[in-house]
């Protein structure tokens, strides 16, 4: 049990569990010869093939520059390709190969093993309670920046 003040502990508690996560994802994806961010971007291209690049680069939070070179990765692997559109040719979009979509499905099962592990003596009630009281949280997190944004933006407006 963690002992001391929710203050003291919470943002230190979660950015360690984050930092965990995701060692520990990408210990288990390399066993895939793949790494925990390309196996983001694939994830993320299957579910909405046809994506824009800007587009996959906001959804993922990284700089265009960093997802340039992970589709690079993946598009010289075999397992993504761009496309450019049909109405704009400085964009790409982004498709699932053959190979990419195969390597996705053998890696099906590993996002329930690491939720398992994870999770393991938590019994499923709690984990419900839980998983709901980290999208509350998240909703709380979500509407501050809003706030703080809208305020920003408010001030520049006004000076700038």
């Amino acid at each position: 049990m963690v002992r001391g003040s929710v203050d003291a502990n919470f943002l230190f508690t979660l950015g360690e569990l984050h930092r965990l996560l995701r060692a520990y994802a990408d210990k288990e994806a390399a066993r895939f010869g793949i790494t925990r961010a390309q196996w983001a971007v694939l994830a993320k291209v299957e579910r909405s093939e046809g994506m824009k690049q800007t587009e996959l680069a906001e959804l993922l939070e990284m700089q265009p520059i960093t997802l340039t070179r992970l589709i690079d990765k993946l598009c010289d692997a075999g397992w993504i390709e761009r496309r450019s559109d049909a109405t704009d040719r400085r964009v790409n979009r982004l498709y699932l190969r053959k190979a990419g979509r195969a390597l996705l499905g053998k890696m099906s099962g590993l996002k329930s093993e690491l939720t398992a592990t994870a999770l393991e003596g938590i019994n499923p009630a709690d984990a419900h309670r839980l998983l709901g009281q980290l999208e509350q949280i998240k909703e709380n997190v979500r509407n501050a920046v809003q706030i703080t944004n809208g305020g920003q933006l408010r001030r520049e407006q006004r000076y700038g």
